[in-house]
Order: structure tokens, then sequence, then C-alpha cells
């Protein structure tokens, strides 16, 4: 049975992933300096103040940490203010979740200034209790903190608790600490989606269809 749930939002919620895709090619260009092939998979599991740390040990990035946040995010933002958009069926779900009487929120790497606008936006804020960030927490997806601290807030049982993700760490993570996991198919995770699979407890290849998979409460 499902109770409460804990949401990533880009690649599940939002069809957004392709926002971050090369920002740090563009983030190095806009320095006049070369990434490596292999900087996204480096850079994937961690939160964006861990990644700006790599930029300067790594690549000789002299921005500070607060600056090389402050100019990615203004690479990224206005695509949260002004185009992403729910995954279809989302919001069908969330509402079905809502009159089913489940406890929602949302665990993100995202920073809450654009993750308040997107959800606001796509008028999808109103099913979510709380958004824990990755930078207000001050650990990545990789650690136990945000899934601890989103569980005391639902106050549902673990067991009756299912995380909602996309990437294959945050699947993996989520696993490791004792969470059921719902695996939503993402196009830009297609390269791990069988290692995904095989790792989740269901996988949602069209989230319209969670029914088939997932058991929330009766209405009222």
């Amino acid at each position: 049975m499902l109770r409460g749930a804990i949401f990533d939002m880009d690649g599940t919620l939002l069809d957004s992933m392709y926002v971050w895709k090369d920002f740090d090619k563009r983030y190095f260009e806009s320095l006049g300096l070369e990434s490596s092939e292999d900087l996204r998979d480096k850079i994937a599991p961690l939160t964006l103040e861990q990644a700006a740390a790599l930029f300067r040990r790594d690549f000789g990035v002299t921005d500070s940490i607060p600056e090389i946040v402050r100019k990615v995010n203004g690479l990224v933002e206005d695509e949260y203010f002004y185009r992403v958009q729910p995954k279809p069926g989302v919001p069908e779900m969330l509402r079905s979740f809502e009159e089913a009487g489940v406890r929602m929120c949302v665990a993100t790497a995202t920073d809450r200034y654009m993750v308040e606008a997107a959800l606001r936006r796509t008028g999808l804020a109103r099913y979510f209790g709380k958004i824990f960030t990755s930078t207000e927490v001050g650990s990545s997806k990789r650690e136990p903190e945000t899934f601890e601290l989103a569980l005391a807030f639902l106050g549902t049982k673990r067991e009756e608790t299912w995380v909602f993700e996309d990437s294959l760490y945050a699947v993996k993570a989520a696993k490791r600490f004792g969470f059921p996991v719902a695996a939503v198919r993402d196009v830009h995770s297609e390269r791990h989606w069988q290692e995904i699979r095989d790792t989740a407890d269901v996988y949602l290849d069209d989230i319209g269809r969670w029914r088939e998979k997932l058991t929330v409460p009766e209405k009222g």
C-alpha cells in the first residue's frame, strides 16, 4: 500500500532533464575552458555546490563556489520560469493520490527558487506539503539525509512511503535506505534504463498507467 510519496522533480514530475543537458559544457565555454567527456557522469549524483567544488579542484576554475552556482543557475532558470511542463499523466496521478489521502513531498537537487517557480506555474505545487532541496539539506540524494527528513515530515511508515525517481544513482540510494521505489522512465536516463528497471520495485513506462503497478487507499 502506498500512503506516502517522495517525488524527485526533474525527469520524474517534470519533463525538464533537457535543461541540464550540457550545462557543464556551456558553463566551461563561457570561461574559455573545456570540460571532459566523462564529466556528466561524475557530476550527475552531486549537488550543484559539490559539482562547483569539483570544477575548481580538477579544472582550474577560479570562480568561487557561490559564483559558479549563480552562473549555472542563470543558464537554466528561464526554462523553469517559463517553459518546462509536467510529464504526461503526472497531474492526473497526483490528483488521484491527493483524493486517496496520500501524503506527498518533493526531494530535488534543483534550487528552491526554480523548483517553486516551475511547480507553481504548472499547477503542481498544491499537491506537496514540503520541498526538500539538496542545497538546503547540505547533501546529495546519494546520502540518506534528504530521504530521512522527507519521511519524518510525511509521518508515514517507511515500507508504505514510495520514492519516485528517474535516475539510476537515486533509485539505488533509495533502495539502499530501505524505501520502495517506483522508477519513472525518462529519455535522458535511457542508457541506464535496464539497471534502473532491475533495481526498482516497479517501473513506470507510462505514468498514466500507474494503477497497474501501485495501490493507494480507497477514497474517503
